[in-house]
């Protein structure tokens, strides 16, 4: 291995340490507890090292939000796929999202609700942002309806499944009723 590969891979492995360092603490402690002074004293190397891979909190924010889209991708796809019809599958789909947004509630506001510096529904949004999104699409395209656009249909799909997820967790639902709204999200779908 030559001196330059080894010196990007510590770089790699630097900024792999400070994106799940910030994901723990923010998942413990919040994201205003996400300061890069407490990053570089948890991952002990110096603010301005920090500063060589990202130029703040935004970036890191938005460093953690690629990673769970990445995530969040893979859990639907894996939910769907063992699902069998289109309703089991959006079923699945919608279980996923909200345990997603459950499990990792740092990681999904550094998606959905911080400023991580990401382009949303444009042309230069992340992959990974993207990925999400197809990996929705994969599922609700199908159950759209006759005369509805496939991609509009998930984002008014998404948006329901982003409001239960977000008035759930700030105990504006109460979460033993989480199971029957998706129930009655998805029973409103004209699929069997």
């Amino acid at each position: 291995m030559s001196v330059q590969e080894r010196k990007e891979r510590e770089r790699a492995e630097r900024e792999r340490l400070i994106v799940a360092t910030a994901r723990e603490l923010a998942e413990q402690q919040g994201w205003d507890a996400v300061t890069t002074r407490r990053l570089a004293e948890r991952i002990e190397y110096s603010q301005p090292v920090l500063y060589g891979h990202f130029r703040g909190k935004r970036e890191i924010i938005g460093a953690v939000a690629l990673q769970g889209a990445a995530e969040l991708a893979v859990a639907v796809r894996a939910a769907t796929a063992a699902a069998n019809g289109p309703r089991a599958r959006v079923h699945a789909l919608g279980r996923a999202y909200l345990d997603f947004a459950e499990r990792n509630p740092a990681v999904y506001d550094a998606i959905f609700q911080l400023d991580g510096g990401l382009a949303y529904a444009q042309e230069d949004t992340p992959e990974p942002l993207k990925d999400a999104f197809a990996a929705l699409l994969e599922s609700l395209g199908e159950v759209a309806g006759e005369g509805v656009a496939p991609a509009l249909f998930t984002e008014v799909f998404w948006a329901s499944l982003h409001g239960l997820a977000t008035l759930t967790r700030t105990r504006r639902l109460l979460p033993e009723d989480a199971e029957s709204r998706l129930e009655l999200l998805v029973d409103r779908l004209p699929v069997t």
